[in-house]
């Protein structure tokens, strides 16, 4: 879709359909929408009166302008009560409105900068809100669809009308970030939705190397035989009942003169998992194609950052290999030595996401970040208590996590904290390793953020499992149902307020 800024009238522009905003408890029209009920001899103010139009958030209603207007339709979206407007509830309408209106053929719609002037959102925030919304609302994966597309064509065209040109500084800001924002989170999507004989270790390797080409970042890709020589047992363990060779991806961005490390991301990039040999039940097992959406998230947020360009260096760690079982596949009982040294007794294969983020993140650790954040499909613990709503949130740095929160929050992408207490450790304890890798029944999400707490040591640290998050069952405001891309918008606002500090 293109998105285009411009000044003018709202009224006077050319497009299949004008979206304008309503607001619940607005007891008649104003502004531009009073205008255009002018122009259409007073055919939408009677919709008020009557109670058709409420202004309730996502409420869609289509007026068709008959030749009086050089739109063919004009489209009032509910933005829900005045006071409670927030940028996030801008996103969210206009990815509606756009979804709404694509599956009714429209191509090309132009609104004004929604919001602007209320709840403090800025003319550029509003751009950028309804950038995002139009470029994720409407996103869907058919790659490998053959038969032809039986509803109507895709969107082409938003244009945002500033009131002036004074107004088109701000508004192309906003556009431009939104664009890119929403562009590597649907990137993410695409590889997330990829089936796995297509999504292999390998092709994300190639993914890495074409980001790294098009936005200048240094790539590392070590190969079987470089783990073997750092120690990477744990990830080694789990890739060993596979054809596939593993791959350990590491993406550079240098926003500074020096070669410190400010932030690392890791994500975890498992392309399938079965289960291994603790096989995973048939139903669903499909759904596990989606297991390197935290890899897919990294790889994608660190390409939007080298767009954006601040002034901050940041590395991103993809670890990635196939969960399959086979005659040399890792057993129950197995025991593992990491890169760091601990030794750690495999109890579940199942349970494998952990072991090659403790080798990742040892990795990370060795080259003295500030700051670590991981992200990972780690538990179904995690998706039982949160659903599709929150990722979970655990931390050894309060201050770091709530700089997390508060990015997430501005990205709609919830985050809520679980504890890391001491007394969970006692879970993990082995008799015969320095650590096991399942807890047991009780407090899984916590076990896993426990166990890999292990192997950062004091640098301040976040994981978010965005297991439930990572997938979405049905279209709901900027999300599309398939993958969802979480997270890549969190990890480029985060680094952008590390940035100004």
């Amino acid at each position: 879709m293109e998105i285009k800024v411009i000044a003018g009238d709202i009224t006077e522009i050319e497009a299949d359909a004008i979206v304008l905003s309503f607001f619940e408890g607005m007891e008649r029209l104003e502004g531009d929408l009073a205008d255009i009920d002018r122009m259409l001899n007073g055919n939408i103010s009677p919709l008020v009166r009557r109670g058709e139009i409420k202004g309730k958030l996502n409420e869609i209603t289509i007026v068709h302008s008959l030749g009086w207007l050089p739109a063919e339709r004009v489209v009032i979206v509910g933005l829900g009560k005045q006071q409670e407007l927030t940028t996030g509830k801008v996103r969210d309408a206009v990815a509606e409105t756009c979804r709404t209106l694509q599956k009714k053929g429209v191509r090309s719609i132009a609104t004004i900068p929604q919001g602007a002037g209320m709840g403090g959102i800025t003319l550029e925030s509003s751009a950028q809100m309804l950038t995002e919304g139009a470029l994720l609302g409407v996103y869907s994966f058919r790659k490998y669809i053959t038969k032809k597309e039986e509803e109507p064509g895709e969107m082409k065209q938003l244009t945002i009308v500033g009131a002036d040109k004074d107004s088109l500084s701000a508004l192309m800001a906003g556009c431009q970030k939104g664009k890119v924002l929403a562009e590597a989170t649907n990137l993410a999507r695409d590889m997330t939705n990829e089936p796995a004989n297509y999504m292999t270790p390998s092709h994300m390797a190639e993914m890495a190397t074409k980001l790294a080409q098009t936005y200048g970042l240094e790539l590392t890709i070590l190969e079987r035989e470089q783990m073997q020589e750092l120690g990477m047992g744990a990830l080694l363990g789990v890739a060993q009942g596979s054809q596939q060779p593993p791959k350990f991806i590491v993406l550079r961005y240098w926003g500074r003169g020096n070669r410190e490390i400010d932030i690392v991301f890791v994500g975890k990039g498992i392309t399938f998992d079965s289960g291994g040999i603790s096989l995973k039940p048939s139903e669903k097992m499909e759904e596990m194609k989606r297991d390197m959406a935290g890899g897919a998230a990294v790889m994608a947020a660190i390409s939007a950052i080298a767009q954006l360009k601040p002034q901050i260096n940041v590395m991103a760690i993809t670890p990635t290999t196939e969960n399959l079982p086979s005659g040399s596949a890792m057993k129950p009982g197995d025991l593992l030595k990491a890169m760091s040294g601990k030794t750690i007794e495999v109890i579940s294969t199942d349970a494998e996401g952990r072991l090659i983020l403790a080798d990742a993140l040892s990795y990370a650790r060795k080259h003295n970040p500030k700051f670590i954040i991981d992200l990972a499909t780690l538990t179904g613990s995690c998706r039982l208590t949160f659903g599709d709503v929150y990722s979970g949130g655990f931390t050894n740095n309060q201050e770091f996590l709530n700089k997390v929160i508060a990015a997430g929050a501005e990205a709609g992408e919830l985050v809520w904290q679980l504890p890391l207490h001491e007394l969970y450790r006692e879970q993990n304890k082995s008799d015969v390793a320095d650590i096991k890798n399942v807890g047991g029944k009780y407090a899984g999400a916590i076990t896993a953020a426990q166990f890999l707490a292990e192997f950062v040591g004091n640098t301040p640290w976040v994981h978010l499992d965005i297991a439930g998050t990572d997938l979405s069952e049905k279209d709901r405001g900027h999300w599309v149902k398939g993958a969802t891309g979480v997270a890549v918008r969190t990890l480029v606002n985060l680094v952008l307020s590390l940035a100004k500090q």
